[in-house]
């Protein structure tokens, strides 16, 4: 029981596994935040090519059939 003890307090006092396991949750929380964002990013980038494409279609003359 007391080599236990002497085990535990041991691993209490140890600070060598802390810096790996604070820069494992910040690259996931880092992760976590790019992937929430991507979506809205992606959103973003869709409306702004439809946007060129309904210009440039409406500035050539617009059907989109070709004209040949």
């Amino acid at each position: 029981m007391k080599n236990l003890k002497n085990i535990l307090i041991r691993l209490w006092k140890e600070e060598e596994g802390q810096d790996l396991v604070e820069y494992g949750l910040t690259v996931a929380l880092v992760g976590l935040a790019a992937t929430a964002g991507m979506n809205d990013l992606a959103s973003a980038i869709n409306r702004a090519f439809s946007r060129i494409g309904s210009t440039l279609s409406s500035a050539v003359g617009g059907g989109g059939g070709g004209g040949y």
